[in-house]
């Protein structure tokens, strides 16, 4: 027991002497009693761990101590070096930090200076600052007023030059003088000296009219000598024009004078335009949206005789100023154009190339006659809106006129013509009202006429392939020449509303075929009903072909990018990207009406053809199948007595189908009747009796050389639409072995999910295929192979 106690008191002693150095070390530091205690604790630990209760282990104690000597003499040595090396860095940036304050103090000082020298300076020099001041404005007022000066000297100097010109008829130099007069004046907009400006223009448009008026003169004596304006159509002249030389010489010179006195002239313009504008009211509709550029000099004296002349018999209370007959200035205007065309290539538009002006002579002589008949037409248009049948007239003439400028003047695409007139909105809505009123009338004429439900070309069979009726073939001309008269508006969403208008209109023509169809349906083989589908057809065919055209797949692009709520109301997010991706069309949403009420009346003419043959059909489906003699004792084959009426009936039908119906439609009616056919002999003749040998021959000879061959004058191999029939006719005229073969097969078919068998037996569905048996499944042949009266034992 003494071993461990004096182990323990070893112990304690190390720990007391080892606690008491290191705390006198850290002494310094000055560590709370609670960190003697912390260090107390992890000694004994230390101690604990490294010498533990082994009294061997004791030998160690002093290696360790004087180990742990040397770590503390290191320590110490590291803490006085950083100690020692801190106090002088921190007193360098003291003296640097304690330089640089009085660095900045001297430099506030210099600032605050030289500050008050600075403000002493601007004291003394304000009044001379000022009285500068007031001379350099004196100096800028001076020199405005000279430079005003020199301007309103520059525009007498050039206003004495244009007068000394005219005197020494130096016309081209006068040109210069009014040119360089125009150009000052675009120089004064922004000068603010209005009067001067006032002063500029007023010179500007005396001196420009006098040489204007002069020019124009000259021009307009050439113009006579030429027999210009040319009214009628121009024929060859038995006398030549005097002096022509000289004449034509006096041309050369006087249009180009004529195209460079455009410059003042449109300056002149503009300013009389900007001072008419508050007192006039222009008709909005009479210009285009587009503002086009003003008529060249010469065309402008070219035009003024027409346009005289054009005032004179269409305005005012002269008898040719008529409302009903917009016609004749039109075709008056489109006259004129013509029989100018010739002058203006011959005479004119080689002066002006020449004189390097792009500019043809036609357009723009073809441009000012049609601002002569816009301005007529807008004033026209507004008083015909409560006018209906005046108001269609003058649409109908405008159109018209509209094509032959196109087409026989050639007037470019890019200018406006005068369809924009058509678009202004109270016209538009107005068109729109008066449209849908006339279809909608003229639907109502067409179905109450009295040839509406029979065709026009019923007598002509190369044309008359769709059997349209009077009525259909009507209404879609009615919708192509609506389309044709909209085509040709600038504007795709005008286009569109007349599109919309379109799908109401053919909308509210199936609503009426419904309705007619509904009294009709209570004979449906009869020939109103019969033209009523061929409409509904007719109709699906040419929307189907609208909806490939160019022209609608424009308009669908169109309603897309717009999203124009009269075409894609109601559609949602995938109709429309299918519309985007142009896999629809914008009548999808018509001919899915259209093809349903198709399809219904389809079904309902097929289940009343099928209900007369299945009445006719009734004693072929109770005949004496079983008691039928083999075919061997009968010498020749013939058709079944009582199959007599039921052949009769398909055959009348066939041929009434094929008389009334289009050919499209007597494909769908002929296939459909064929499969209620095959369908009705299979279930209710067939699977409803028993047959002998001689039974089931008559039955394949009733079908494969009576019924079948009906068929065959509308395709190559009919009994393809009869498998039922024809399938079962096989089966049931096996002959014995080979019915019995099958019979077993089929039966083992049926158990090999209780028992094995054979692997080399061929699969049912594959012995079916041999005997040509496609379309029915084992267990149909099976219950057939039952209905066989003659097996063996029996």
């Amino acid at each position: 027991m003494a071993a461990p106690t004096t182990v323990q008191q070893t112990m304690n002693q190390l720990t007391d002497h080892f606690v008491n150095s290191v705390y006198t070390t850290s002494q310094d530091s000055k560590s709370s009693p609670a960190d003697s205690v912390k260090l107390q604790d992890y000694v004994m630990d230390f101690l604990e761990k490294e010498v533990g209760s082994d009294l061997k282990s004791l030998k160690n104690v002093g290696d360790l101590l004087e180990k742990i000597r040397e770590e503390n003499n290191v320590l110490e040595e590291q803490v006085l070096t950083v100690s020692s090396s801190v106090p002088p860095k921190v007193s360098a940036a003291l003296s640097a930090a304690e330089e640089a304050r009085r660095s900045l103090e001297d430099l506030l000082q210099r600032e605050q200076s030289v500050s008050n020298k600075l403000n002493e300076h601007l004291q003394e020099a304000q009044p001379w600052m000022d009285s500068l001041g007031e001379t350099l404005k004196q100096v800028d007022i001076i020199e405005s007023h000279m430079k005003y000066l020199r301007c309103l000297q520059h525009i007498e100097e050039l206003s004495a030059a244009v007068q000394q010109c005219l005197m020494t008829s130096s016309v081209w130099e006068a040109i210069r003088a009014v040119d360089s007069m125009a150009v000052l004046d675009a120089g004064l907009n922004q000068s603010g000296c209005s009067h001067l400006q006032d002063f500029l223009r007023e010179t500007l448009h005396f001196w420009h009219k006098i040489i204007k008026d002069r020019l124009a003169s000259d021009f307009e004596k050439v113009l006579t000598q030429l027999h210009w304006p040319i009214i009628s159509p121009p024929t060859q002249s038995l006398t030549p024009v005097a002096n022509c030389q000289e004449i034509n010489s006096q041309l050369e010179l006087l249009v180009p004078q004529l195209l460079a006195l455009q410059t003042s002239d449109d300056l002149v313009s503009q300013r009389a335009l900007a001072s008419r504008a508050p007192s006039t009211q222009p008709v909005p509709s009479a210009t285009p949206a587009s503002q086009a550029p003003p008529l060249c000099l010469p065309i402008q004296i070219l035009l003024t005789p027409l346009s005289r002349r054009f005032k004179y018999h269409f305005y005012g209370n002269r008898q040719t100023n008529s409302l009903s007959k917009p016609e004749w200035y039109l075709t008056q205007v489109l006259m004129w154009m013509s029989n100018s065309s010739t002058f203006l290539e011959e005479k004119i538009q080689p002066i002006l190339d020449r004189a390097g002006a792009n500019i043809s002579a036609r357009v723009e002589l073809c441009r000012g006659l049609l601002s002569l008949v816009q301005e007529k037409v807008a004033s026209d248009a507004s008083r015909l809106l409560y006018d209906d049948m005046l108001f269609c007239h003058l649409v109908e003439e405008v159109l018209q006129f509209e094509k032959e400028l196109r087409s026989n003047q050639s007037y470019p695409a890019v200018l406006p013509g005068l369809l924009h007139l058509l678009l202004e909105d109270a016209i538009l809505q107005k068109w729109l009202t008066v449209e849908k009123k006339m279809a909608v009338e003229k639907m109502d004429a067409m179905l109450s006429a009295e040839g509406a439900w029979s065709s026009q070309y019923k007598d002509i069979s190369d044309m008359d392939e769709l059997k349209a009726p009077d009525c259909a073939e009507t209404f879609m001309t009615l919708l192509q020449v609506i389309t044709e008269r909209y085509r040709a508006l600038p504007c795709p969403s005008a286009q569109l509303k007349f599109l919309g208008l379109q799908r109401e209109l053919v909308d509210d023509f199936r609503i009426r075929l419904t309705q007619v169809m509904k009294e009709e349906s209570r004979c449906p083989l009869g020939a109103r009903y019969c033209a009523i589908l061929n409409a509904v057809n007719y109709i699906c065919t040419i929307l189907g072909d609208w909806g490939d055209n160019v022209f609608f797949l424009q308009l669908q692009q169109a309603a897309v990018s717009l999203g124009e709520e009269v075409v894609l109301g109601g559609l949602g997010v995938m109709e429309v990207g299918r519309l985007a991706s142009l896999e629809g069309s914008l009548f999808e949403g018509l001919l899915a009406l259209l093809e349903r009420l198709k399809g219904d009346m389809m079904g309902r003419l097929l289940e009343w053809t099928i209900r007369e043959i299945t009445e006719k059909a009734k004693p072929y489906r109770q005949d004496r199948w079983l008691s039928l003699p083999s075919q061997h004792d009968q010498s020749a084959m013939s058709l079944s007595s009582s199959a007599c009426p039921m052949m009769l009936c398909v055959r009348d039908r066939l041929l009434n189908l094929h008389q009334v119906l289009s050919l499209s439609l007597f494909q769908l009616a002929w296939q459909g009747l064929a499969e209620r056919l095959d369908n009705f002999l299979y279930q209710d003749v067939i699977l409803s009796n028993h047959f002998s040998d001689g039974g089931a021959a008559q039955l394949q000879f009733d079908m494969t050389r009576n019924l079948f061959p009906l068929f065959g004058h509308y395709c190559k191999r009919p009994e393809n639409f009869f498998k039922h029939v024809k399938e079962a006719c096989i089966i049931l005229c096996l002959n014995v072995g080979s019915a019995i073969l099958l019979k077993n097969l089929l039966k083992e078919s049926e158990e090999e999910t209780t028992g094995w068998t054979d692997a080399g037996d061929p699969s049912p569905q594959s012995a079916l295929n041999e005997l040509g048996v496609y379309c029915l499944a084992p267990c149909d042949v099976l219950i057939l192979l039952s209905l066989r009266a003659s097996w063996p034992g029996q």
